[in-house]
């Protein structure tokens, strides 16, 4: 009996690819979760930054972006939520308003005009 090392990847590999699904699945739910059972809150913010993350699949010729926005509070505190993409168009860094959001999820935010 002689050591295989290729039948140990092709048996192994399949193994840590099904962890790491069932890894990214748990946290993904146990996010959405926290989320459903925090409070929705709607307070005064301003945006402070906004950002995006572009990728890019080369195999597939596929590409996304994603959008974030940094709100700071009254209390100086900051909370940084990702953005849908036809808010993220309609939000500049300096706006006041009110952030309507539930744990990490971004509900909307209603700009003062005034301000």
């Amino acid at each position: 009996m002689y050591f295989d090392p290729f039948s140990l990847m092709f048996s192994i590999f399949p193994l840590i690819v099904i962890v790491l699904f069932v890894v990214v699945v748990v946290r993904g739910l146990r996010e959405w979760s926290r989320n459903n059972a925090s409070p929705r809150l709607s307070v005064p913010a301003t945006v402070v930054t906004k950002c995006r993350a572009h990728h890019h699949n080369a195999s597939t010729h596929t590409s996304s972006t994603t959008y974030y926005a940094t709100f700071q509070f009254e209390s100086d505190d900051r909370l940084e939520l990702r953005l849908p993409w036809h808010d993220a168009g309609m939000i500049a860094e300096g706006d006041h308003g009110i952030l309507h959001f539930q744990g990490t999820h971004y509900l909307g935010f209603d700009r003062d005009l005034n301000a």
